[in-house]
Order: structure tokens, then sequence, then C-alpha cells
């Protein structure tokens, strides 16, 4: 497999996604420093300095050459211009052609669709372009907002195990959605 190198920026009806600039450090601070938006996230509340250290890290991930790399975009909504979300992929495996979606997005963005819109243009990204046989998407348990979105994408509940995440034993739920399905 080649890899994945997706000509930007990545359309669909309310959205524009592309790798992230710079320029969007404020958009990411608004859900990035959201104590309710990353409690379910991995990484911790961050504050300014944090958020542009993550987003540093971020510019480079536009394009995936090997397994094991994220594909991690900004979400625009195309009306504004305005970064409300992100969105990512990750090249798990190459023989098993499997990937990992994630996305996190601003609180007064929820509910609107822009999630689920955002996903499906990473889906096709990684079942048609980088040829996926697999995604997956963990989430933790009590997060029914994502749980209800990765079911509405096609994906299935596959399996609950006991994980420490930010330092509390908790269940994590993995979902699984094939090419085919």
């Amino acid at each position: 497999m080649p890899g994945l190198r997706p000509t930007y920026p990545l359309e669909t009806e309310r959205l524009r996604l592309r790798p992230h600039a710079p320029e969007d450090l404020d958009d990411l601070l608004v859900f990035h420093s959201d104590p309710e938006v990353v409690r379910f996230i991995p990484w911790p509340v961050r504050d300014r300095a944090a958020t542009q250290e993550a987003l540093a890290a971020k510019l480079p991930r536009g394009t995936i050459e090997a397994p094991g790399q994220w594909l991690v975009l900004a979400v625009e909504l195309r009306e504004t211009g305005r970064v409300i979300g992100e969105v990512l992929l990750k090249w798990v495996s190459a023989e098993d052609r499997e990937g990992e979606l994630g996305f996190a997005f601003a609180r007064g963005h929820h509910g609107r669709g822009y999630a689920a819109e955002a996903a499906r243009a990473m889906l096709r990204l990684g079942f048609q372009e980088l040829g996926l046989r697999r995604i997956t998407a963990v989430c933790i348990e009590g997060n029914e907002a994502s749980a209800r979105l990765l079911r509405r994408l096609g994906f299935s509940q596959e399996s609950r195990s006991d994980v420490v995440f930010k330092d509390v034993r908790v269940a994590q739920l993995v979902f699984a959605r094939t090419a085919d399905e």
C-alpha cells in the first residue's frame, strides 16, 4: 500500500476537512480546554501553551506514509471558516488492512450531525483511498453520544474491557465496521 495523500480540502455538504494550520490555535483551544469535551478523550484539559504544543505535533499529519501513523484533520465549518473539531484516521496495519477512527468537536457544535458528516468522509478515505478492510473506534462506557454516532455510522460493538483511563478503571468499548458493511 502506498499510503494516503489526500487532495485538500475535502469538502462535505457543510464542512471542509484539511490539515491543521498554525492559525487554528484559538479555535482548537475552545474544545481542548473544555472539561466536558475532553472527559472521554485521552488528553487532559489543555491550556493555551499545551494546545499550541499539541497543534505543532498535528501540523505534519496531513498524510499517512506507513502503518502506525495518524491522519489528523481540522474540521472547518464552511459557513464561517472556523475550526469546530478534528477527525483522525490511524493506519493500524497494512497486513490486516485495519484502521482506527477518532473525533473530537467543540461542545457548541454537538448534536448537529457535524461529527457524523466528518466521520463519513474519513471512512471513505480509509476504505476507498487507503484500501482498509476494517476500521475500529474506541470509546469509554458512558460516552453515549459517541456510541450512538458509531452505531449510526454502521459500527457494531465488538468488545468491552476494563482499562485504566485518566487514572480511573473504566470500561472501554471497541466498535468496528468492515468495508462491505
